[in-house]
């Protein structure tokens, strides 16, 4: 393909920098804002073949119980059973299963998400964002996604209906990805 830019130069295996990255996500509230919140506690790691970027690899492993949303009454009704179970789920996983270019610098990551014990399917489209290297001679790279999901795919079906009508969590989902990953010596 003439139109994917390749990076044989970024070829290795990286280490997603949690303090630099960002697993976020957004979900309406009572159907009228916006509640944004994250994972504090994840790790992953990319398989760049920067000369196919077809070949790339990633896999993230987040911790259940690190879900912030700036309200821990909230954050504790959302480890609970009525929506993550982080006691019988500690993780949410992705494996990708593959990774296509879409142009300059744009690539779909397919993969596995695991969240309460259920496995689909799903594409993030990302932005490769570039390189660099960092004051303290580590080579970073960083990537910029995200996408939609369907909580009741995973058997997240927790709701209240409201008086004026609706619901007060959303079905929709939206995954944010930020990440910084640090290539190993």
């Amino acid at each position: 393909m003439s139109d994917v830019t390749t990076h044989p130069e970024l070829t290795g295996e990286y280490t997603l920098d949690p303090s630099h990255s960002r697993i976020g996500f957004v979900a309406r509230h009572a159907m009228v804002t916006k509640v944004r919140g994250s994972f504090n506690d994840f790790t992953g790691t990319l398989g760049i073949d920067g000369a196919d970027p077809a070949k790339s690899t990633a896999t993230v492993t987040i911790r259940t119980a690190s879900i912030d949303t700036r309200s821990a009454d909230r954050d504790g009704h959302l480890r609970s059973g009525d929506f993550l179970s982080a006691d019988e789920h500690p993780t949410i996983s992705f494996t990708s299963t593959a990774m296509t270019p879409t142009g300059e610098d744009g690539y779909d990551v397919t993969g596995d998400l695991t969240i309460k014990g259920v496995t689909r399917s799903v594409t993030v489209p990302f932005e490769f964002e570039g390189s660099a290297k960092d004051p303290f001679g580590n080579d970073r790279i960083g990537f910029e996604g995200s996408t939609t999901i369907s909580r009741k795919d995973y058997g997240i079906t927790w709701n209240a209906a409201l008086e004026t009508g609706g619901v007060l969590v959303s079905d929709k989902i939206t995954l944010e990805f930020e990440l910084s990953a640090v290539k190993s010596a």
